[in-house]
């Protein structure tokens, strides 16, 4: 069977895993039976191709190829297998099966690597679930917050600690998945571009420099439910009316920083005890701000903070702030970049160097060694969506660069990092 037909095979076996059969849309939610069904199978994959196993305490999967000089560090691929909610089938995905492709590529050639080589399939890559993003690598570079996450809960209100105990987890001995004191060559991720750039450009292959980080906010907002058509407008207590108005100030407070590439959205906006006829009394949105500025990002958040003072007072309302993640924009490595680029040169496939305003766990990755994250087309720009799409001669395209560059850094003379 020739790599394009079994890689085809494979990914399609991974997107089995789905909660939402019979829809448009994939859904496997961190920590959920089909998350974790799709995991234990990947990890039988692994194990068909003769890797060590083994599952940390945060539920990151990690499976090592040896190589032939003992006490090297190991070159490090990898990505995730949860989705947001009716996702495509691509986000994530792509990264985890390239990178079983690559050692299934090794094996059938019978190539024996000087560094060893990882898999990693990260835990709770997507904030869909507890609104909390790269939980997974954050544990594996000591960066789990217990206090934070241990009752924040998913819609449905399980918190996090329940989840992991409902996947035999512990949640108290997640410090331990921590591999800080480990030393490692490099890591590689392989993911969709998630946005229209490389498709607009007719650019194959995208080289990414750095990475935009997320400023999450939930926002309570409380006012007075009463009735529709007994309550004047001017007594009104309207808490949808406030969460309206912090809105458009989002937007325009993003605007004013479109230079710098920042970009705002309120994305989830609940209604409490909802009816036509009633004043909403209680709604809860969760707000997502993110740019490669820290400077920028905090303009934006300020002048979001100074709207809702104001909000509170003009319509009387009571409004609490949550701040759910925080986290700092990071470069990646220009050395692992510029082998990138050889490669594609090499290779004749076009290319793109450019930023990604999406968050990866490549950007956590980053505190343990240097790190190359390669983007691959994404058709219409899309993700995150049902009609997400990457055509599968795009991802061999970057498998065969993602292969390169980590046989190139799996020698044991490849030092230039």
């Amino acid at each position: 069977m020739d790599s394009k037909k079994r890689y085809e095979l494979l990914f399609n076996n991974i997107n089995q895993y789905n909660s939402d059969e019979g829809t448009a849309g994939i859904t496997r939610l961190a920590y959920s039976n089909e998350e974790q069904s799709c995991t234990h199978a990947f990890m039988r994959m692994c194990m068909g191709e003769h890797l060590k196993i083994h599952m940390d305490q945060c539920g990151n999967v990690i499976a090592r190829r040896e190589g032939k000089v003992k006490g090297l560090p190991p070159v490090v691929i990898g990505s995730h297998l949860d989705t947001v909610y009716q996702a495509g089938k691509y986000d994530g995905v792509v990264g985890v099966t390239a990178a079983l492709e690559i050692i299934r590529r090794l094996n059938e050639k019978e190539i024996e690597t000087d560094h060893p080589i990882e898999i990693i399939s990260f835990a709770c890559e997507e904030s869909a679930r507890f609104g909390v993003s790269t939980v997974g690598s954050k544990a594996m570079v000591g960066k789990f917050d217990h206090n934070r996450y241990r009752n924040i809960t998913d819609k449905d209100g399980v918190t996090m600690e329940k989840a992991f105990a409902l996947c035999a987890l512990d949640f108290n001995s997640v410090e331990q998945a921590s591999r800080v004191n480990e030393e490692f060559k490099a890591f590689f991720e392989l993911h969709i571009e998630q946005g229209p750039v490389l498709i607009n450009q007719e650019k194959k292959i995208g080289i990414v420099t750095g990475i935009a980080a997320p400023l999450r906010l939930h926002l309570k907002i409380k006012g007075k439910a009463s009735h529709s058509g007994t309550t004047p407008m001017g007594m009104r207590r309207d808490a949808l009316l406030g969460a309206s108005e912090i809105t458009l100030a989002l937007e325009k407070a993003a605007k004013q920083e479109e230079e710098f590439g920042t970009v705002a959205t309120l994305g989830v906006l609940e209604v409490h005890n909802s009816a036509m006829n009633v004043v909403p009394g209680d709604v809860e949105a969760k707000i997502d701000i993110r740019s490669a500025s820290m400077a920028s990002r905090q303009r934006v958040l300020d002048y979001l903070n100074a709207t809702i003072e104001e909000i509170k007072i003009n319509r009387q309302l009571d409004i609490e702030s949550i701040e759910i993640s925080n986290e700092e924009p990071v470069l990646l490595s220009e050395a692992i970049n510029e082998q990138i680029i050889n490669i594609c040169e090499d290779k004749n496939i076009s290319y793109q160097v450019m930023q990604s305003g999406a968050g990866h766990d490549a950007m956590n990755m980053t505190k343990l060694c240097p790190v190359g994250l390669i983007f691959i087309p994404s058709v219409d720009g899309l993700s995150h969506h049902p009609n997400e799409f990457t055509s599968l001669d795009d991802i061999m395209l970057g498998i065969d660069v993602l292969e390169q560059a980590v046989l190139h850094y799996s020698k044991a003379d490849a030092t230039n990092l």
